[in-house]
């Protein structure tokens, strides 16, 4: 595996909720929101502020089929973007708390 799919799965391993984020970017910030106000403890690694963050965006493209932010992991399942997220508004509170995110 490559250090960055090994970077990606340690983030993804190492916390309960993993967000591959952009700073500038409002669904992001959305995602990002409803999290906070789920009360969740969770990591965000924005790409545009990270040297490696264009491929890290691209290994998360191959290992997800998704080449868009944020893109969001829960209990080291892939959640999606902020639509998917947003559609399990009324499931979050039990998923984070089975991954212990809260």
């Amino acid at each position: 595996m490559s250090a960055t799919k090994t970077k990606i799965q340690t983030i993804i391993d190492q916390n309960p909720v993993a967000v591959f984020s952009k700073s500038y970017c409002p669904y992001c910030r959305q995602a990002k929101e409803l999290l906070s106000k789920s009360g969740a403890k969770f990591y965000a690694i924005e790409l545009d502020q990270v040297d490696d963050g264009s491929a890290l965006q691209s290994a998360l493209g191959e290992l997800t089929g998704q080449n868009t932010v944020p893109n969001i992991f829960i209990a080291q399942k892939h959640i999606g973007g902020n639509s998917d997220l947003q559609a399990k508004k009324g499931d979050l509170p039990t998923l984070l708390k089975d991954a212990g995110a809260v």
